[in-house]
């Protein structure tokens, strides 16, 4: 089955690298989403930061708890992030966690695509299975 629909970013929370040295460095960030479409409800995102001094060299990977409804099912489930940008070059993959659905999504299996627009607009097309 595929969702599909948008969301919104807030409470961006980006602590003190807790290890920066010879310009790079480590850092732990924690944000908040609420997702609208056939994917509705709210997530907190756990961040852990890697920064280069090439601009466009870094990677994250995170672990996302979303709560609410995925096409009237309600539930929750965890993802986890893994991203980098190699000089812009950008590869993103989010992977539901194998037995981590609670509720009616227990089962729940699947991998997420996240598209930023032009304007900063984000939005998701959520491949999975139940």
């Amino acid at each position: 089955m595929t969702a599909k629909g948008t969301f919104d970013t807030a409470d961006w929370d980006a602590r003190p690298p807790f290890d920066d040295r010879d310009g790079v460095s480590l850092g732990l960030v924690t944000m908040s989403k609420t997702f609208h479409g056939d994917l509705a409800g709210t997530s907190v995102v756990h961040l852990l930061v890697a920064s280069t001094p090439v601009e466009t060299s870094r990677s994250y990977v995170a672990l996302e708890r979303i709560e609410g409804t995925l096409h009237g099912r309600s539930g929750s489930f965890v993802v986890q992030h893994n991203a980098m940008s190699d000089g812009g070059e950008q590869s993103l993959r989010v992977t539901v966690v194998a037995d981590s659905a609670t509720g009616e999504l227990r089962g729940l299996r699947g991998d997420m695509d996240i598209l930023i627009a032009p304007d900063g607009g984000h939005s998701y097309t959520f491949e999975y299975r139940l």
